[in-house]
């Protein structure tokens, strides 16, 4: 009589738990891009690892024999040289007066675009243009074409109406030295007003048509729509061009550098421009390496500011 043996037991395969396999391809998607990462790390942060070194050292190229290490004194010479602090000045006077007239231009071209008339694509493109003009270039064009006392536009201008009530000739402005920073200001207003009017208008655009249309039922006026619903749908818009405008405007060279080149008597001297004299003129390697640090820690500030805004209006724009 046979007896019946049971099969030997197997051990069960190994299940593989969801969060494992959630993992891989996570990394199977990361893959791809880490040369990407690595090209970035490269280009960007080895420099900058680079310029924070040169900061800790007391370094002059025309005293090549002195160089020995300070540490933080570097850093204490930047919060403390009254140079330093009048380019800081001149800076936050020159951003924040560029940005808020800029703002304030660009929301009222951004209200006048989001009406349909005639030729509105045509204006738009005319409104955008300076944005597209080189920095340089545009400087260059503010400095001879309008600001030049002999042969500008502005005093072109002047003489004209001089003439047109019977004086001979009007008076010879020479705006860059007399006016020094309000020239470096018109001419950036005039390049990044463009930018902020398009953040603007896509603000414009997006706003929901029942709400408006709601507003205009109940016998709301333009300026109480405005008001109570267009500024406050806006907030976000403005602060996105605010912080982005701040983070552009704040390392401006090319302006100061061809219109005024810091002077008079250091009155348009920004940062950047500040930063160029210690590295060129004065040679100090380890004084301009500290300012730069200062200068990309406050830009790494105001962009984690600008980051939270844009999720903050994605967040938005999905919930809807």
């Amino acid at each position: 009589m046979t007896t019946l043996t049971a099969p030997p037991k197997t051990a069960p395969p190994p299940v593989r738990t969801r969060k494992s396999s959630g993992a891989a391809a996570k990394w199977k998607r990361r893959i791809p891009l880490l040369p990407a990462l690595i090209f970035t790390v490269v280009v960007t942060q080895l420099p900058f690892v680079a310029t924070l070194i040169i900061s800790t050292f007391q370094w002059n190229i025309l005293k090549p024999g002195e160089r020995h290490f300070t540490g933080l004194s570097n850093f204490s010479f930047v919060f403390t040289d009254e140079r330093l602090r009048t380019a800081v000045l001149n800076t936050v006077v020159l951003t924040a007066s560029v940005v808020i007239i800029s703002v304030i231009l660009g929301l009222g071209l951004a209200m006048l675009l989001d009406r349909r008339f005639a030729g509105r694509g045509l204006a738009r493109t005319l409104l955008i243009a300076p944005f597209l003009v080189m920095p340089v270039a545009a400087s260059l064009l503010w400095k001879h074409a309008i600001y030049n006392p002999d042969y500008g536009l502005l005093n072109g201008t002047l003489n004209a109406v001089y003439r047109l009530f019977g004086a001979d000739n009007g008076p010879t402005v020479d705006w860059i030295s007399s006016y020094p920073m309000p020239a470096v200001v018109i001419s950036l207003v005039w390049q990044w007003t463009p930018f902020m009017m398009l953040i603007l208008l896509a603000g414009l655009q997006a706003q929901p048509g029942d709400v408006l249309e709601a507003a205009r039922m109940d016998g709301a006026s333009a300026l109480q729509t405005f008001r109570h619903i267009t500024l406050p749908h806006l907030r976000q818009y403005i602060e996105l061009g605010v912080l982005l405008g701040t983070i552009y405007v704040v390392q401006t060279f090319d302006a100061v550098f061809t219109i005024t080149q810091g002077g008079p008597g250091s009155r348009t001297t920004n940062l950047p421009y500040e930063i160029y004299l210690t590295m060129f003129r004065k040679y100090e390697y380890g004084e301009a390496a500290a300012a730069g640090v200062v200068v990309v820690l406050g830009a790494f500030v105001i962009a984690t500011f600008a980051l939270r805004t844009i999720a903050s209006l994605f967040r938005e724009e999905t919930s809807r």
